[in-house]
């Protein structure tokens, strides 16, 4: 072989490396830990077949009472990318985060969201005692899309109109479902409700609907005779006597309300990732069933 024929070789053998590594660095998805079924749901709408998405709580799991395994730190020690919810809702994450030991994207969805405060008339940018369900209101999750898309673009930059173009279509069907909901709120004859906790906020807030009061104050604490004596004198009262437990929690004080006041318990899922509701579409589709079922 002659020397302009050798360079050509060498020529062509590291275009070949180059192109496999350019190959192999595309095909390589970008692997995300995400604290709850609808933010799973929607890296994988974002993500597509470029993310490998982890959930970190089971289905049927509440985020106010989880206790993270080790299988969990080693879960997200290997991940680019971390979601949650934030304003508290993980109150476990940081230390999960510091035991990793190592960098990793965080996707904080709190971020920019006007919070609201359970008996306060108005809006706040603190973190103290506020709702974190916004994940419940669809147009503020148009919001959390555009923050994944963003974080995905940033770890893989190569594929960020992949990203972009997936996120653009899912808000599209978030849009849409924000109409649907809307349009069936609008005939319902009651707009007032009883909740196990206080999750529902920001759902009630966009389609004018109101919690008149909550089973638990703090997920995990059992209400106090007196408030238990309050929620029957407004349940009495009620154009519907229904009380919405969740799946997360017991619903025996729940049940012993209803019976007390001859009303009905049906279940609201704040989280999903159930059968029938595991995709964020669905499980809303299911609270706008359940609600209509008690308003009409």
């Amino acid at each position: 072989m002659d020397l302009s024929g050798y360079k050509l070789s060498l020529f062509f053998l590291a275009f070949l490396l180059l192109f496999s590594g350019v190959c192999s660095a595309s095909q390589t998805k970008v692997k995300v830990v995400a604290s709850i079924a609808p933010l799973a749901d929607f890296a994988r709408e974002v993500g597509g077949e470029k993310a490998d998405v982890i959930l970190l709580l089971p289905p049927g799991a509440s985020p106010h009472t989880f206790e993270p395994s080790p299988r969990i730190v080693q879960e997200i020690s290997k991940a680019k990318v971390f979601i949650k919810i934030g304003a508290g809702l993980e109150f476990w994450a940081d230390r999960l985060i510091a035991a990793a030991g190592r960098g990793i994207l965080i996707v904080d969805c709190s971020k920019g969201v006007n919070l609201i405060i359970p008996g306060q008339d108005h809006d706040h940018a603190g973190l103290q005692g506020a709702d974190p369900h916004f994940w419940l209101d669809p147009i503020i999750c148009i919001g959390i899309i555009r923050k994944i898309e963003e974080a995905f673009s940033s770890v893989d930059a190569v594929n960020a109109a992949y990203y972009r173009k997936n996120a653009s279509a899912y808000i599209s069907k978030l849009s849409a479902l924000d109409a649907e909901i809307s349009a069936r709120v609008k005939t319902f004859r009651n707009r007032e409700y009883i909740t196990f906790h206080s999750a529902w906020n920001y759902f009630s807030k966009r389609y004018g609907l109101k919690v008149v009061a909550v089973i638990e104050e703090s997920p995990g604490k059992e209400p106090a005779p007196k408030q238990i004596g309050r929620i029957l004198e407004l349940l009495r009262k009620m154009k519907t006597r229904v009380i919405f437990a969740e799946p997360q929690f017991s619903p025996k004080v729940a049940e012993a309300i209803a019976r007390q006041a001859g009303g009905q318990v049906l279940f609201l899922d704040p989280e999903g990732g159930q059968k029938g509701r595991e995709t964020y579409i669905e499980l809303m589709r299911y609270n706008l069933a359940m609600i209509e079922k008690a308003m009409k």
